[in-house]
């Protein structure tokens, strides 16, 4: 006899509603994606006392931190590596155990940075051992991001691919939210001289315990339905993803790092770079700015399921449309508007954090790209390659551009908004509909 999750299992994809199953994988997904984004970011926030620790004292100042800098750059140029392989195995051996190793992979090394010994104690050690587990954390992000926008949106029916998608990137924003907030706690709770020599170990100690925590949530999480029923129909791909990927899925993957890089223009300029550059060009306080950051990052965590919802109800071409030029128009508004009126920082930089939202709609256009057989190589590959380039010059780029023109972080942005356009545009002609549903095929 059909139980009714049997009955509604049998039901099209696209006609069947949300259920209470798909909000638990849902709220599940976003968790833990919102505790190992945590994990990941919170280095940055302590890169000055890291430096001060982990290297030699003699050294100079402006090159201890680029060393620890470069330290937390390491894992993001691991990000690639980790996706592609992790990818691989998600494509051939299932989808809900790459999602359980990538948190394990995060939490692990978490736990261990809070514990390491300082150049102190262990010498050139210290340093050596922090640089490989970065590379372990850059491995296990690159694997987490593309593999849960798969899981989710293969969980969910095919009219709620945007919702779900835009509701995980939110978990993956409130993770940095969560990194400044606690960053922030532990500069009050402390003296610098506290956090110096212990408060520092902190959040790092408390990342790894929630990590194991998530690990310990993604156990409810079943296999996607996609998967299983490929499976079952012995259709998994023989061959090496990524080889299928690159031979018959060319446009799909330049389409997906194009978004990406609009993605990360949007990410790295709007909310990690804006914060500092405020402080230079208008002499506003960092405490100020980053209160000013923290408002913008919980108006992009809202942006994004804002802009997933209208994604299943107007289509991505158009939200892209909508979503790059908004984001164009107020990242101007934001740099005029602060260069003319300081005061309105918080008010100006919500509503432009609310527009980053558009990065929501970017993983629906991925993994509708690519057939669920190469779906996570395929989005892994594209994601990650393009985010350790793009995400790696945009800095440089918009800091060399700074020299002589203080709206240049608004001019990139811009420029890659440009970019987006014309991927949406491209998306709204005529012929593809490869990119109007997620497929099974």
């Amino acid at each position: 006899m059909s139980t009714p999750a049997t009955l509604e299992a049998q039901q099209p994809p696209a006609q069947r509603p949300l259920t209470r199953q798909d909000a638990r994988t849902l709220a599940l997904a976003a968790l833990g994606g919102a505790l190992e984004f945590y994990d990941f970011i919170i280095f940055v926030f302590f890169t000055v006392v890291i430096g001060q620790l982990f290297f030699p004292p003699d050294t100079p100042e402006w090159l201890r931190q680029l060393q620890a800098f470069g330290l937390f750059a390491a894992g993001y140029l691991a990000r690639p590596l980790g996706g592609i392989v992790m990818a691989h195995f998600g494509d051939r051996s299932g989808r809900k155990r790459m999602f359980a190793l990538s948190v394990f992979m995060m939490a692990v090394p978490t736990l261990l940075i809070g514990m390491l010994p300082t150049y102190a104690t262990a010498g050139y050690a210290a340093p050596l051992a922090l640089l490989l587990l970065r590379m372990v954390q850059g491995a296990a992000v690159g694997g987490e991001v593309p593999g849960a926008w798969v899981f989710v949106s293969e969980h969910v029916p095919e009219h709620r691919v945007g919702f779900a998608c835009g509701t995980l990137t939110s978990g993956l924003t409130l993770g940095i939210l969560l990194g400044s907030l606690v960053a922030t706690a532990i500069n009050k709770i402390y003296t610098p001289e506290q956090v110096l020599a212990f408060g520092w170990r902190v959040p790092f100690i408390v990342g790894g315990v929630f990590g194991f925590f998530a690990v310990f949530l993604r156990r409810w999480l079943a296999e996607t339905p996609v998967f299983e029923e490929m499976r079952q129909r012995k259709a998994l791909v023989r061959e090496l993803p990524l080889k299928a990927v690159l031979r018959g899925h060319g446009t799909a993957v330049v389409v997906s790092m194009l978004l990406t890089w609009v993605l990360t223009a949007a990410i790295v300029v709007v909310i990690l770079m804006t914060p500092t550059l405020v402080q230079k060009l208008h002499g506003i306080s960092p405490a100020h700015a980053l209160e000013a950051n923290s408002v913008a990052t919980l108006c992009l965590t809202l942006g994004c399921i804002v802009f997933g919802l209208a994604t299943d109800r107007f289509g991505v071409g158009r939200m892209l449309v909508l979503g790059c030029s908004a984001l164009l128009v107020t990242t101007y508004l934001l740099y005029r508007g602060v260069a003319q009126a300081p005061d309105n920082l918080v008010a100006l930089y919500a509503l432009t954090g609310f527009c980053v939202g558009v990065v929501g709609v970017v993983p629906t256009v991925m993994v509708r790209a690519f057939p669920a057989a190469v779906r996570f190589s395929g989005l892994s590959f594209s994601y990650n390659v393009a985010y350790a380039i793009f995400g790696g010059l945009t800095p440089l780029v918009v800091t060399l551009m700074m020299k002589g023109n203080p709206l240049a972080p608004a001019h990139y942005v811009a420029a890659v908004c440009g970019v987006g356009l014309v991927v949406a545009l491209y998306l709204l002609s005529a012929g593809r509909s490869r990119f109007a549903a997620v497929s099974t095929s």
